[in-house]
């Protein structure tokens, strides 16, 4: 497992609890981590280093957890040495890499999504957006770790921002039109070909209550999603999904991993928002926790074009939130190095490591994101009013975290335009 964080976790803790698999591994790991796998340091982005320690340890499976070792290409170094490996190529990882190229690839599977301007001059982008309506929304061509999207009503901020994307010499910025409607997560296994939707899930990006605040990685997600209409992941896979992956293999970069969607459900039905090329956190926490049928032989056969083997995906009853705990001064400026602990937490509550490390015998904050607090409950209500009850079990120093998670859904105001 290459990866540091929640979802990295998340996806250890699943994988432990498959009987097929008798080892694991992970590379850097977190404090939390390291009580389920083997813990080694290596550059996530160093290709042959990767490989060298998937020989050492004698991997059967390799699985990248952050999008930038895919798109910096380990996953093909992975497999050029003869290791499976769950995640696609770089060129397949351009879909997330690049919302320009995504935005062709859609174009031409005929996927519904948001019209979109491309600009590499900030003036140009600033005269678009004059003459655009609000609410206006920017959004940076290449990675941001969830960070580099602006939504808003403001011309001045909008613009404000495309000028800072495009300071940047070489730097792409696309301009799309709003979709309104809530946001659906929709993560779905693909092997190439063969597409396998999972759970639907809803994550929090804003740092506070009501959306407010600027956007951040993810403060907190539960899945199901009781508003979702019935036969809505059936439309997605039959409109969105499986036409990319068929796309993607026209173009002679099949898609094997994990393509997650982001949905807006607008007045015209389900509109794609970006994609991105691993599971997503804090998603990952709570699909993951309602999986049944064992992770690693699903990823696996993702990574050995064998997905139409598997059945249908068994899913536990209930539901699932997670809520994560932020260390002071995140998003903007994280602080490190304060103490986290954890008190004795209740039942159906898992507390998911993410920026965290170990000095000694001393947990520590490592990053912005500290942790997610994961509950699985009969009811999203229960799940939702669990979690909360692990939260007050954590210490640290500063931490801060969304107390309205799942809350619009439980009572139901969640709106469908």
């Amino acid at each position: 497992m290459l990866g540091s964080g929640a979802r990295e976790h998340a996806l250890l803790l699943a994988l432990s609890r498959d009987p097929g698999v008798t080892g694991l591994v992970c590379a850097p790991g977190n404090a939390g981590t390291a009580a389920l796998a083997e813990q080694h340091d290596v550059v996530l982005t160093d290709g042959p280093a990767v490989v060298a320690l998937a020989a050492r340890v004698r991997a059967d499976l390799v699985v990248v957890g952050p999008e930038v070792p895919l798109v910096a290409g380990v996953a093909d170094a992975v497999r050029a040495a003869g290791t499976p490996c769950f995640g696609p190529s770089a060129a397949a990882a351009q879909i997330e890499g690049s919302k320009a190229f995504a935005k062709q690839v859609m174009a031409d599977a005929g996927v519904a999504t948001a019209a979109a301007s491309v600009f590499t001059s900030a003036d140009q982008a600033a005269a678009h957006l004059a003459t655009a309506p609000a609410p206006y929304v920017v959004k940076a061509d290449g990675l941001a770790a969830g960070k580099g999207v602006h939504v808003g009503s403001d011309l001045a901020v909008a613009t404000a921002f495309a000028r800072d994307v495009l300071a940047e010499p070489g730097s792409t910025a696309v301009v799309e039109a709003y979709l309104d409607g809530p946001e659906v997560s929709l993560f779905a296994l693909s092997d190439g070909s063969t597409v396998v939707p999972l759970l639907p899930a809803q994550d929090f990006k804003r740092v506070l209550d009501d959306d407010q605040g600027p956007n951040t990685g993810g403060m907190g997600a539960y899945a199901p999603l009781p508003w979702l209409p019935a036969g809505t992941v059936e439309q997605v896979q039959r409109d969105v999904l499986q036409p990319v992956v068929d796309e993607m293999a026209r173009r002679g970069t099949p898609f094997q991993g994990l393509l997650y969607a982001g949905l807006a459900m607008t007045s015209k039905g389900p509109q794609v928002i970006e994609f991105n090329c691993r599971f997503g956190d804090p998603e990952t926490q709570v699909v993951l926790a309602l999986l049944d049928t064992p992770l690693a032989g699903l990823l696996l056969a993702c990574s050995t074009g064998r997905l139409a083997d598997v059945g249908p995906l068994a899913w536990r009853d209930g539901a699932a939130v997670t809520v994560v705990v932020a260390s002071e001064g995140y998003p903007a400026a994280p602080v490190t190095g304060d103490d986290v602990e954890v008190g004795a937490l209740p039942d159906g509550v898992a507390v998911l490591h993410a920026g965290t490390r170990l000095d000694g015998d001393r947990v520590v904050s490592a990053g912005g994101r500290v942790l997610s607090v994961t509950a699985v409950a009969p009811d999203l209500a229960a799940a939702r009013s669990l979690a909360y009850e692990g939260v007050t079990a954590v210490r640290l120093r500063g931490g801060h975290w969304r107390s309205d998670v799942a809350r619009a859904a439980v009572t139901g105001e969640v709106r469908l335009p």
